[in-house]
């Protein structure tokens, strides 16, 4: 049994194995780099993972402390040493935590200050809508005025009819770059509900965007996509 959002039941697989799971999933994340100011000090993300986005960030925000939070401990573990070989520790405070707990006013801590921007990938799709909700308020009420927040997440499709089409678009990517799609799944391992994350809990794109903007952001936005996935969010 893994966490949601774990994916792979072999941690050190998975750098390799997300990038033949999910089409453009550098670029995806670059999206996310792209609109953060490079002269950003301090940002919060929500669910590092193994830190593939941590990393992206520290090297375009040459002056940022990240404060980098995530619920499993294997993850935890996994980011520490990738940054003690990369030499990057002393810009990131690793922190144990449910992000939900976090957006639900239970977590056992408050971070001191605003942050110039808050992100997160391909872990906010795993909470309730109603999660969802509460977390984009927390967050905007943790960001400084002229801050922002960017996600990455898969979505639904804005009509059913769509499915078959993004399930297709997934295929004919995975054939162009000569990996098997099923052979790539079976490392996907199986999750169970962890605190406020459970198995895949998707909205659609528009429904998001409409969360965003009942939190308080003032300028939304999509910035990439690619069918079902999205790096969307806005200005605070």
């Amino acid at each position: 049994m893994i966490y949601p959002g774990e994916v792979f039941a072999q941690t050190q697989e998975f750098d390799t194995n997300i990038r033949q799971l999910l089409p453009y999933y550098d670029e995806m994340l670059d999206a996310i780099v792209l609109c953060l100011p490079i002269k950003a000090k301090r940002i919060l993300e929500l669910g590092f993972g193994t830190g593939e986005l941590t990393r992206k960030v520290l090297h375009h925000c040459p002056d940022a402390h990240v404060t980098a939070v995530d619920y499993s401990p294997r993850m935890v573990d996994f980011l520490q040493t990738k940054l003690d070989s990369q030499g990057e520790k002393e810009r990131v405070k690793v922190v144990h935590l449910d992000f939900g707990a976090w957006a639900n006013d239970e977590a056992h801590i408050n971070f001191t200050g605003h942050f110039d921007a808050v992100i997160s990938s391909l872990a906010i799709h795993h909470l309730s809508d109603r999660m969802k909700e509460k977390l984009l308020h927390k967050i905007a009420r943790s960001l400084n005025p002229s801050g922002c927040f960017w996600n990455a997440d898969p979505v639904l499709p804005e009509f059913p009819e769509l499915a078959d089409i993004y399930k297709q678009s997934r295929q004919k990517w995975a054939q162009q770059q000569n990996i098997d799609l099923d052979a790539v799944r079976s490392k996907v391992g199986k999750s169970e509900t962890q605190g406020y994350s459970s198995q895949d809990q998707l909205i659609t794109l528009d429904n998001q965007l409409q969360m965003l903007e009942k939190a308080g952001f003032s300028k939304t936005a999509v910035i990439w996509k690619y069918y079902n996935l999205a790096v969307f969010g806005g200005l605070h």
